[in-house]
């Protein structure tokens, strides 16, 4: 049998399908974000921004002519050369109490601090070790505030170091000599160290006897006062 279909059904017959299989939609607008609102605006204004690193410190504008630095122990006026603030001197006695030295404060600053290296030779002039504690070194070093005070401007004195004992002085020792590689100036009273000066020029493990011959190097220059 025969089934027609009737020309007014036909509109609802395609209605259905269109709901069966789906329209395509249109795409969706994106909504913009919304704008901050004022107190968080506020907020990010009133922030204050990173603060800058701090200045270097500035080197010390009193150092000894021809030196430079900070003045701080850890970063003392630095000298080169022969330059020296103080003369170390052995006046060719050694006691029991140890080798006697002659110190003389080259500058016209108090000096309270000082730093000391100590040199042996035998009669030819070669360099000896010193073995203290069980380890050989090539000189023996004494710091401190190691002259029983503070030593005046130009002033000179005569001292046994405390670090420096009869029984460090090596066997065949035939001379001695010393270097102040650092001192210390003295505040006003005498009671503090107010800045450091060094110069490690003055003190390699391998010094000729006669000390290190610098040519060119910086002279010897007093402290500014």
């Amino acid at each position: 049998m025969a089934f027609t279909v009737r020309s007014s059904t036909v509109p609802l017959i395609l209605s259905c399908a269109a709901l069966l299989f789906g329209c395509k939609e249109e795409p969706k607008k994106e909504e913009p974000a919304p704008a901050p609102s004022a107190s968080v605006a506020a907020v990010a204004s009133s922030t204050p921004p990173p603060a800058p690193p701090p200045a270097p410190p500035k080197p010390r504008e009193d150092c000894p002519e021809g030196s430079s630095g900070l003045g701080t122990s850890a970063d003392p006026c630095k000298g080169s050369g022969d330059s020296r603030m103080m003369e170390v001197k052995w006046t060719g006695k050694t006691t029991d109490e140890g080798p006697k030295f002659a110190v003389t404060n080259k500058t016209k600053k108090a000096i309270l601090y000082g730093s000391v290296a100590v040199y042996f030779y035998d009669k030819a002039g070669k360099q000896l070790e010193v073995t203290y504690g069980g380890k050989p070194r090539p000189m023996q070093i004494c710091s401190g505030n190691i002259f029983a005070g503070a030593v005046k401007p130009e002033e000179k004195i005569f001292v046994f170091f405390s670090c420096v004992k009869k029984d460090h002085v090596p066997e065949g020792t035939a001379a001695i000599e010393a270097e102040a590689k650092g001192v210390g100036f003295a505040n006003e009273a005498g009671t503090e160290n107010e800045f450091y000066w060094s110069n490690m020029d003055l003190v390699p493990d391998q010094r000729p006897k006669g000390g290190v011959k610098v040519k060119g190097g910086a002279k010897t220059k007093s402290a500014k006062k």
